[in-house]
């Protein structure tokens, strides 16, 4: 949903956010054009933890203190290893392919070091609510 005011809520400006946001949007692509059994069952986890790593992202913001922020960015890590243990898990259940996988790779190897980063900024700059 875009807002309509020109300001953007800070969390969306976040290039973690945005991250974790293109990391759902593609999972819940791909989930769609599974089989009802696979989509019920790993299909919903998947799509659930990786909505959650933004979902942590954009409460911890919203928040207000910087100790609250720290916690749900750890959070949103934890839903990031949730995400990939559900993605193994439907890659050795045949439910993803090589190509799928090759294109969700980069933005798993990217958010890690982007969510430790941000949660290492959070309090040092004026920016990084």
């Amino acid at each position: 949903m875009k807002p309509h005011s020109p300001s953007k809520p800070n969390f969306e400006k976040l290039h973690v956010y945005r991250l974790s946001e293109n990391l759902a949007d593609r999972i819940w692509d791909i989930v769609l054009g599974w089989d009802r059994f696979a989509r019920d069952t790993v299909g919903g986890q998947v799509v659930r933890a990786a909505d959650s790593i933004g979902a942590n992202i954009a409460e911890g913001v919203g928040r207000g203190s910087h100790p609250d922020n720290r916690r749900f960015v750890r959070t949103a890590r934890g839903s990031l290893n949730e995400t990939i243990h559900f993605l193994r898990r439907a890659f050795r259940r045949r439910l993803l392919s090589k190509a799928q996988t090759e294109l969700l790779k980069p933005l798993i190897d990217e958010l890690p070091p982007r969510l430790n980063a941000y949660l290492n900024s959070i309090g040092r700059f004026p920016n990084a609510s």
